[in-house]
């Protein structure tokens, strides 16, 4: 089974030889590997069975005064792509060719937070109280301009997912109410789900904080994973009782405990429970809940590589 296989396999369910995994980590942590064990190449040190691919995406420009204050915006909403198109295609493939990892494009903010991106986070948040019709409108906007972005690469058969996302928790509940999420976010996450699927790929979402009450929504909207199931916040048991044969779960292990403050025992431990929970039936892939940082220590790296890659 290619590692491409055995991703594909977690997120249907389907019974695999090992638990894949697809673990992240910041500069930092990069620079804390290298200082210390000598490895140069993050890509070769975590070897994961994900491989991230970049493709041209969009961006806000120049935007007037006026959308930094209060008030609504008079001005027109300017955008920039960013990246190129130049040899895309032969890229993607080049990389398929020499790799059987599984490709997930990686897009991340690209709902709720752009819009708080070309506002600030204080004044969206206003808009959607007081203005709601601009904060709808300005929505509607960024999804419209995603579903271009998005068709420009789904059509590529080397890529196998894309990664959506916006941070719609915090640590202790979401960041909105449910009939304001429902009316401003899901309309728009659902045609970009539905855009993404009609190319037969996976939809996976980030969204950090506790997102438990938004979870059976984002599965009937046909959610394939979810990153990164941060549990300091969210009961991971219940998560997998209760939605763990509809939706896959990517992260889960904690790097606001365990990974920075345990023992290299603790950690191997710690993400070995993470694991046969949560890959119970198929259904997850292995990772710690965030990017790793330079505040966990390279012994428990090497605990979470050891881990991880039991089995191969």
């Amino acid at each position: 089974m290619t590692r491409r296989e055995l991703v594909k396999a977690a997120i249907e369910h389907r019974q695999a030889p090992r638990v894949p995994y697809a673990i992240d980590w910041t500069p930092e942590a990069a620079k804390l590997i290298q200082d210390k064990l000598g490895a140069q190449d993050m890509e070769a040190f975590f070897d994961n069975d994900v491989q991230s691919i970049a493709v041209p995406w969009w961006n806000w420009h120049e935007l007037g005064p006026d959308w930094a204050r209060p008030d609504v915006p008079t001005s027109r909403a300017s955008v920039v792509g960013i990246g190129s198109y130049d040899k895309i295609v032969d890229n993607v493939k080049a990389a398929r060719d020499a790799s059987d990892k599984y490709f997930l494009v990686r897009i991340y903010g690209s709902h709720f937070e752009k819009a708080y991106f070309s506002r600030g986070f204080e004044n969206f948040l206003a808009d959607i109280a007081g203005a709601p019709a601009f904060a709808k409108k300005l929505c509607n906007l960024i999804v419209e301009k995603n579903l271009v972005m998005l068709e420009n690469f789904l059509q590529l058969k080397e890529i196998d997912g894309v990664l959506l996302g916006s941070d719609w928790g915090s640590q202790r509940g979401p960041l909105m109410s449910m009939p304001v999420w429902d009316e401003m976010i899901a309309p728009g996450e659902k045609k970009e789900y539905d855009l993404v699927h009609a190319y037969g790929k996976d939809v996976w979402v980030h969204s950090c904080g506790d997102v438990s009450t938004l979870i059976g929504r984002l599965v009937d909207m046909g959610l394939d994973v979810l990153n990164p199931v941060q549990p300091e916040c969210m009961d991971i048991a219940a998560l997998k009782k209760n939605f763990g044969q509809k939706l896959a779960f990517w992260g889960a292990i904690s790097t606001q405990q365990t990974l920075p403050f345990g023992t290299p025992d603790q950690v191997r431990a710690e993400v070995r429970r993470v694991r046969d929970l949560m890959s119970r039936g198929g259904g997850y892939i292995l990772s710690p809940a965030q990017s790793l940082q330079d505040d966990v220590p390279v012994e428990n790296i090497q605990a979470l590589l050891e881990v991880a890659r039991e089995g191969r």
